[in-house]
């Protein structure tokens, strides 16, 4: 299996689709520091109206009762390996082990060595998405020493140790401007996706199907960490500008969709 230079992937893809697309993602991007805490807001929403939104289900046949009630779903059982745990609320500062990260990577890789099937599907088998998995624990505890941001080369099944320019702390903030509302966890991945590996054959329809497939990923990883004892949360409380320029990627080539943190 070769590794691809990045300008194989940008000489192919339409420019006018690439800005487009970068423009339409920017529009959803927070700007979360503590510099405009006071100055911006989300929404004006009362608490108990979005009480009343949150988890629910709508329907569609609203002039007649149409209800199928011989026959209900039955839910997951409590030992089904595919009933997830609930999101962690607050992380302990508990350290895991670098083999237990190790095989929380195992459902985003090849199923074998320089093999291009993954554990999850893809559109066009493009894998437009980059896996980041970033130390924001302040011990070093089980970490290797190379870098605090490590890259996951899934056909390889290796790491990849990335030199930052900027220190832990920085990554830290980028990720949880608010210190201490969700605890400590361990470590974070970061879901990233290669603008031009994502548009360059479908184009608008490519950036569709990268968010479906950060769904998959994370949606596996939350399954493993179920197996492996783990606490996870999906996160999207971050600056997209602040987290590139903290993993030294190009902002204007790498969009973070997705943060997940890991812990206990």
């Amino acid at each position: 299996m070769s590794t691809i230079p990045h300008d194989s992937y940008i000489r192919l893809t339409d420019p006018k689709v690439y800005y487009e697309t970068l423009r339409f993602h920017t529009q959803g991007n927070f700007c979360l520091h503590k510099a405009t805490q006071n100055l911006t807001k989300l929404h004006s929403i009362r608490a108990d109206e979005l009480q009343l939104l949150t988890g629910n289900e709508l329907r569609y046949n609203l002039l007649d009762e149409n209800i199928i009630n011989d026959k209900k779903i039955n839910p997951l059982t409590e030992d089904s390996p595919l009933l997830r745990n609930r999101s962690c609320d607050f992380f302990s500062n508990k350290s895991v082990t670098f083999d237990t990260l190790m095989a929380l990577m195992s459902p985003l890789a090849a199923v074998q060595e320089n093999s291009s099937h993954r554990g999850y599907p893809s559109g066009g088998a493009l894998y437009p998405i980059d896996v980041f998995c970033c130390r924001v624990n302040s011990t070093k505890e089980f970490w290797p020493e190379e870098s605090d941001i490590l890259h996951l080369l899934p056909n390889s099944l290796a790491l990849e140790a990335i030199k930052p320019t900027r220190p832990t702390a920085y990554l830290k903030e980028a990720l949880l401007p608010y210190e201490g509302e969700i605890g400590t966890p361990y470590c974070a991945i970061i879901y990233m996706a290669y603008l031009p590996k994502t548009l360059f054959k479908y184009k608008s329809r490519g950036y569709r199907l990268a968010l479906m497939e950060v769904g998959s990923m994370y949606m596996l990883v939350d399954l493993q960490c179920k197996a492996l004892g783990l606490k996870n949360r999906i996160w999207s409380g971050y600056t997209d500008c602040m987290v590139t320029n903290a993993l030294s990627v190009n902002p204007a080539l790498a969009l973070p969709l997705c943060v997940q943190f890991i812990g206990y």
